[in-house]
């Protein structure tokens, strides 16, 4: 019997062939596309068992669609066995086959069946080519795409839009911008998928942000009108250039064609006002949306996070941070769920406000919802705890981890570091070089700064050299810096100096200031007035490296000094150093200044500062004189001695009033603590029996029984 002539949807065309009704050969083919666009398998399964049912199984054309409705359902197997037993085979058969394993992840396979192919003396037609080159893009063969290029010259379909396209797309895709533009410039008739490709790739590297945004004035030029992939690359480009103004013509531009609802580009767009800190309008579009994706509230808490590390002062960082957390929550309270993108982001958020309860609440999470397997999330919780002063929950969440990358070791080995424990630093990169993993410059840094905590000179030396011979990485600034810190710790200073002259680098302002701190701790104030004058001669910009000449020069009486520093500080209008700390209990956090007494206990917390510091002096505390830190911007005296109400000791001293016996304090500073400070929280810790953990702008100090973790020495104000 014939095939009814209407039209027929899959299932009943499917009860006809059940009945046993015979058609033409012809008639499977529109049944295959339809089994294709359902995602049927087991249908085009069936569908091929009529044909051999039938004996129209050996129809080179219907098999050809066979294989393709196959591939396009996911069984590659399938279609590869009914490949190799067709009598017949075409270019499209060749061509299905190669398209199919592309499409299914599987290029490496997709390659085999192209060089099957020309072993068996066909011709590739220009969509063969196109599908060999996608192949060799998602496998990275670029040896191989660079001789299908050649093939492609040689009969000419390089002109060919579809294979410049695919051209374009293995270079960039490479890394070869310059290949890929000489490849688009040789494209005659460049669609929006040429353009698009270039622009993208232009967007993937701050390189060539200005090449991306002329590509895209030169496509509206050539009449190619965008579509939203196009923008979206636009958008990312103005995002990485923080041109506002210009990503507001590219938003009038999407309500002019239309895509003013699309969701990628609203993503963008969104985020780029993030980046600038137009935080309001920012939340405008997101609330405005009619549906948002999970790539919607990641771009959200993720451009809060990038604000906090751009954000002028540190209460703008944190009160973004505290945003970011909120709407974290409220993701969690919605229909989406978090995926590994949210995790780290918001785990980075946790580390940079050192908001360790959210911290282990949302480390609960990823346990849940299996995400703690994820590389990503595991090497951004390891950075958690370490910056938050949990050595011991770091190293637990590293040993845990199936997988490890740099990034996760340089982690871990700078969280020994800066915990002061040195031994265990130096071990874990030993390890991780045993494990054949390649250190980077960030790496050789931590475990520098390993060294010079122990004081291990030898080691120093034999790894400094190992990151150049061995490794061939140049040393930068930080690395100087690290051999620096070592001899100063040591007290060998003049080894210091010969460093210097030795190497032949050029400190920076980073590096005199640790000369100024590290010969005034040893009381060499020779050298510490020569490494000052050094220091002067750059004309530092940072307000707390003039508060450490102050300081200095204040404890040895040189009032001309001061008043010369001074001055200095007026003539580059740096106004004053700000002291601010945060503490977080039950939840809240709070919020000091220096000589703060706007807390409601702020009497009690007085009290019990002087009681400490009364009980400090009979066991070996004493006073340093510190020029005086103020948030009143009129305040012009000069240092009057120490100041006992810094903000970190009213936090210490909040700690101490509301959290249980034996609890761990952890305090947040936005600058570099002062050596009174830290020499009376050394003994706080001590008399309290406490463990207190003061993050300031320069690194982590962890006072216990009466020692800090950074082994009593850093650039100190």
């Amino acid at each position: 019997m014939e095939a009814p002539l209407r039209p027929l949807d899959v299932e009943e065309a499917m009860g006809m062939l059940r009945e046993g009704k015979t058609v033409r050969s012809a008639m499977y083919v529109p049944l295959l596309h339809q089994c294709v666009e359902a995602g049927s398998l087991g249908n085009a399964r069936a569908v091929y068992g009529h044909m051999v049912k039938t004996g129209t199984g050996s129809d080179m054309f219907v098999a050809t669609s066979l294989v393709n409705a196959y591939m396009r359902c996911g069984a590659s197997r399938d279609a590869r066995t009914l490949f190799d037993r067709m009598p017949d085979k075409n270019v499209v058969t060749w061509t299905a086959l190669i398209t199919g394993y592309t499409l299914n992840s599987q290029p490496v396979a997709a390659l085999e069946v192209f060089v099957e192919m020309l072993e068996d003396g066909r011709y590739p037609s220009h969509f063969t080519l196109g599908a060999t080159l996608s192949a060799c893009s998602s496998s990275e063969n670029i040896g191989l795409g660079k001789q299908v290029h050649g093939y492609t010259i040689k009969y000419g379909a390089e002109s060919i839009t579809s294979i410049g396209n695919s051209l374009c797309r293995l270079y960039t895709k490479s890394g070869s911008l310059e290949s890929a533009m000489r490849t688009f410039r040789r494209v005659p008739n460049k669609n929006v998928i040429t353009w698009t490709t270039m622009i993208s790739a232009c967007a993937e590297d701050e390189n060539f942000v200005d090449l991306g945004l002329t590509l895209f004035l030169d496509m509206l030029m050539d009449g190619v009108v965008p579509n939203e992939f196009t923008l979206t690359s636009v958008m990312s480009l103005c995002c990485t250039r923080l041109d506002l103004n210009l990503g507001k013509q590219v938003q009038a531009f999407c309500f002019k064609i239309g895509c003013e609802t699309n969701l990628p580009v609203n993503n963008s767009t969104m985020y780029l006002y993030l980046r600038k800190g137009e935080t309001e309008e920012a939340m405008r579009l997101f609330e405005g949306m009619d549906g948002v994706s999970i790539i919607t509230w990641n771009a959200m808490i993720s451009g809060y996070a990038q604000i906090m590390e751009t954000a002028k002062d540190d209460l703008h960082a944190r009160s973004r941070g505290f945003q970011a957390l909120k709407i974290f929550l409220n993701l969690k309270r919605s229909s989406l769920k978090p995926d590994l993108f949210t995790f780290s982001s918001i785990l980075s958020v946790c580390s940079a406000m050192m908001a360790l309860e959210q911290g282990e609440q949302i480390h609960a999470q990823t346990i849940k919802t299996g995400f703690l397997s994820d590389v990503v999330v595991n090497s951004a919780l390891v950075n958690m705890y370490n910056k938050c002063g949990c050595i011991e929950d770091a190293t637990k969440a590293f040993v845990e981890m199936s997988t490890r990358t740099l990034v996760t070791w340089t982690s871990m080995i700078s969280g020994y570091s800066q915990h002061g424990r040195p031994q265990e630093a130096i071990q874990l990169f030993e390890d991780m070089r045993f494990a054949g993993i390649k250190p980077n410059e960030i790496t050789f840094v931590s475990v520098l700064s390993a060294c010079s905590y122990a004081g291990l000179v030898d080691e120093a030396e034999r790894y400094f050299n190992m990151m150049k011979e061995e490794y061939k990485i140049e040393p930068v600034l930080d690395h100087y810096g690290c051999m620096i810190d070592m001899f100063v710790r040591l007290g060998w200073l003049d080894d210091a100096f010969s460093f210097v002259k030795r190497t032949g680098f050029e400190p920076n302002e980073a590096v005199w200031s640790s000369l100024v701190a590290g010969c005034r701790s040893h009381g060499n104030m020779e050298l510490a007035f020569y490494a000052a004058d050094r220091l002067l001669e750059l004309n530092p910009k940072g307000i707390e490296t003039y508060v450490l000449l102050l300081n200095m020069y204040i404890s040895t009486g040189r009032w001309h000094d001061v008043a010369r520093v001074r001055k200095l500080m007026k003539q580059e209008d740096l106004g004053i150093l700000r002291d601010r700390s945060w503490i977080t209990i039950k939840d809240k956090v709070c919020f000091f200044r220096a000589n703060d007494k706007t807390h409601e206990q702020s009497d009690d917390l007085y009290q019990l500062l002087e009681n400490l510091l009364e009980k400090a002096k009979t066991i070996g505390y004493e006073p340093y004189q510190n020029a005086e830190l103020s948030d009143s911007e009129d305040d012009e005296k000069s240092a009057a001695g120490s100041l006992k109400h810094h903000s970190e000791r009213l936090a210490v001293a909040l700690g101490l009033l509301q959290t249980p016996p034996g609890a761990t304090i952890r305090i947040t500073k936005n600058i570099t603590m002062c050596r009174d400070c830290h020499s009376s929280i050394k003994f706080f810790s001590l008399l309290a029996n406490r463990e207190i953990v003061v993050r300031d702008s320069k690194r982590l100090h962890k006072f216990k029984d009466g020692r800090c973790s950074c082994g009593d020495f850093s650039s100190l104000l």
